[in-house]
């Protein structure tokens, strides 16, 4: 650990979807970036997710902070198995963001197939994948998190994107590994999702640190009912086109696609995660205190994320009343990334990252506000964490991530269980599995039942609920 040095993160972005929600961050995060840099040199705050390199140099050498800013290349490692997402972006406004030593493609995808991804790609591109990882870390001087980015469904994001992770633990076991996992909706046009999001999920229980889970489904509502408001919904509640979250404007990216909002809000969980890394606050978050204080057990690491504002609304003059408002959507279902309600399951623990204009003052009020309706487990009731970036994101006068290791993932994971149940009880697509080299039938049951394990897990601590009384007297213990 190197303590009071500033400290860089690498994003590993694996997958269709990993890229692409990777590059929507990096984009996000030049425009932050360039919004409060005006005087072009290499800071701190940019030196933690870029790196400066000048080509003049005779070794394409980095340039030390506090000079001018030459070329900025993204801490960054993009691997997919078909090429065409990463050529995107290597002909795109980014290009000169990620150098080939970053990039390791291939050109026949993973057919919708962890076992291809994880075992056939996995072994043959290995090496490759360590010693581009190595690198990346090599440039860093203080290397403290690694964020992953993949989605569950595919082959390629599923199976070599817990195949990377594995590796991350294995060559980095100190360094941080924060996952942030796509999962498919139940109408997920790739029929074997299922077993890739099972079988992916036991390598997240086993090799994460903490994963953000984020559902498809969700992200589609957020995005329908941001486009209805901005279309005149309710009235008083008129919002700007492009001051939506999920606007794709002020970006290099050109063109809106159609998953452009959806990754946009993901990329913006991403920003408010590592703002504290990046900008200087009254209350920085040291990324490795979110796995310290918000997992209690190794396991029950993931943390359900909520985001807000999702919009900005027409008016710029945000009284308290408005501010305390955003912390009251935290924890309203309609703002959790995973389709969940969070109050009316039980908290582990608690992040909160706010950005912008905020007094830890309004921090502790709302905290105190929110308190009572919120049931957290009796052995940790005072289980906040809380982040002050004084940097807002662009366009916005203060945001808040939060961040819940709460019982309410329960029902996403037995949902997902139940729809691997329908195929395996069938064995239907089984074959494709089990024909590929390394793969056997055994990793399908270990893997359920390492999800049933956690559901159960989950249980336990929701049955302690109903006997959490407020303020009941304690026990006093003869010594």
């Amino acid at each position: 650990m190197c303590c009071g040095a500033m400290t860089q993160s690498v994003v590993v972005q694996v997958g269709q979807c990993g890229n692409q929600v990777g590059c929507r961050f990096w984009d996000l995060a030049l425009r932050e970036h360039a919004h409060i840099n005006k005087k072009g040199l290499y800071d701190e705050a940019l030196s933690s997710f870029f790196r400066n390199v000048d080509s003049r140099k005779s070794d394409g050498g980095a340039c030390g902070v506090g000079g001018r800013i030459q070329h900025l290349k993204a801490r960054a490692v993009l691997v997919d198995m078909e090429e065409g997402v990463v050529n995107e972006i290597l002909q795109g406004p980014l290009r000169e963001v990620f150098d080939s030593t970053q990039l390791l493609t291939d050109v026949s995808g993973s057919g919708n197939n962890w076992a291809v991804g994880h075992m056939t790609y996995g072994s043959a591109y290995r090496e490759q994948i360590v010693d581009t990882l190595r690198k990346a870390a090599e440039h860093c001087d203080c290397l403290q998190c690694f964020f992953l980015i993949h989605s569950m469904g595919g082959g390629t994001g599923s199976g070599l994107g817990t195949r990377v992770l594995s590796l991350l633990e294995e060559e980095f076991p100190e360094v941080c590994r924060i996952v942030t996992s796509i999962y498919p909706s139940a109408e997920d046009d790739v029929i074997t999702s299922p077993y890739n999001s099972i079988l992916a999920m036991r390598e997240l229980t086993e090799h994460a640190d903490c994963v953000l889970p984020v559902e498809n489904q969700s992200l589609v509502d957020i995005v329908n009912k941001i486009k209805h408001m901005s279309h005149g919904g309710k009235p008083g509640c008129v919002i700007k086109r492009d001051s939506t979250i999920i606007s794709g404007q002020g970006g290099l990216s050109g063109a809106e696609k159609p998953f452009d909002a959806m990754n946009n809000i993901v990329a913006n969980l991403l920003l408010n995660i590592t703002s504290s890394a990046r900008f200087e606050g009254p209350l920085n978050m040291d990324l490795n205190e979110i796995a310290m204080n918000l997992v209690p057990f190794p396991r029950l690491h993931y943390l359900v994320p909520s985001l807000t504002p999702l919009y900005t609304l027409a008016d710029v003059h945000v009284p308290t009343r408005r501010l305390d408002q955003m912390f009251s959507d935290a924890f309203s279902k309609d703002h959790q990334l995973i389709r969940a309600d969070p109050k009316h399951s039980l908290y582990l623990a608690c992040a909160l990252m706010v950005r912008g204009n905020v007094q830890v003052s309004d921090l502790r009020r709302n905290i105190e506000r929110l308190k009572p309706s919120l049931p957290f487990v009796s052995w940790n009731q005072e289980g906040w964490k809380t982040g002050l970036c004084s940097v807002p994101p662009v366009g916005h006068s203060h945001s808040l991530l939060a961040l819940a290791n709460n019982t309410c993932v329960k029902p996403t994971f037995m949902e997902l269980r139940e729809r691997f149940t329908k195929l395996y009880r069938k064995k239907a697509h089984l074959h494709h599995y089990l024909n590929v080299e390394g793969m056997e039938q055994s990793f399908f049951s270990e893997a359920v039942s390492s999800l049933s394990s956690l559901i159960e897990e989950y249980h336990h601590l929701d049955a302690t609920k109903g006997r959490l009384m407020p303020d009941a007297p304690r026990l006093s213990i003869a010594r």
